[in-house]
């Protein structure tokens, strides 16, 4: 059983979210007391965390960045809030979807179901996944590079994006092909969603040179060049 730890303070949607993912065999948590967030996710050590923006003491984007700098815990935001810098902001800080409020109960669920699917999937793999790409050592079990003695750690979707691209490597993959592997169900994603997601991942490979690798084609989607 998935444990899923709720990060929201309105209580009435609160219940109705422990009531309905309690029906598929979730077990559910919410907050009691919003000073003590991390001290409940230690508690708890969910295997998913949706939290909102607009928190007492400190707003969601605090905690993302908080719990990110301990764990690659998959985390949905569950925001009123519309501004695009608000999602933008929300995946530079490492979250895996963003879910505006009002929503519908079923479209969450099936972004739940697939970001648990893709993310216990791989980590729970017994064997070592290893590939090398321009003399770089991709370890996608570990979600980890080693290049000309750096190192840099991926998040999941990074290394998802990047196992992608690299088993494709020299061919342009394009951007359906990338939102429908990494997320299933393409319309409930938007287009920007992967941008940020790909830009993260250049940004990783910038720490150990290996940015200039990942290259878009405007129009067709991206390519990982192979020398």
């Amino acid at each position: 059983m998935f444990r899923v730890l709720i990060i929201e303070d309105d209580q009435t949607l609160l219940s109705e979210l422990i009531s309905q993912l309690s029906q598929w065999d979730y077990e559910t948590y919410g907050m009691e007391d919003f000073n003590l967030v991390m001290e409940r996710y230690n508690e708890i050590q969910p295997d998913l965390i949706i939290i909102d923006i607009q928190l007492p003491k400190y707003d969601g984007f605090h905690w993302c960045r908080t719990i990110r700098s301990h764990s690659d815990v998959p985390i949905i935001f569950l925001s009123s809030r519309d501004h695009p810098m608000d999602m933008v902001m929300a995946m530079q800080l490492g979250a895996d979807d963003y879910v505006q409020k009002p929503f519908h109960f079923e479209v969450l669920l099936a972004k739940i179901q697939a970001i648990l699917r893709r993310t216990y999937r791989y980590s729970q793999t017994t064997n070592v996944d290893i590939k090398i790409w321009n003399q770089a050592t991709i370890n996608f079990s570990k979600c980890d590079i080693q290049y000309k003695g750096g190192s840099v750690e991926l998040s999941k979707n990074e290394s998802s994006i990047l196992r992608i691209l690299v088993d494709q490597k020299n061919q342009i993959v394009s951007r359906d092909e990338l939102i429908r592997a990494l997320w299933d169900d393409e319309r409930f994603i938007s287009d920007n969603t992967l941008t940020v997601n790909v830009n993260r991942l250049r940004k990783s490979l910038d720490d150990i040179g290996l940015g200039k690798f990942i290259e878009t084609r405007v129009g067709q989607g991206y390519i990982a060049i192979e020398e």
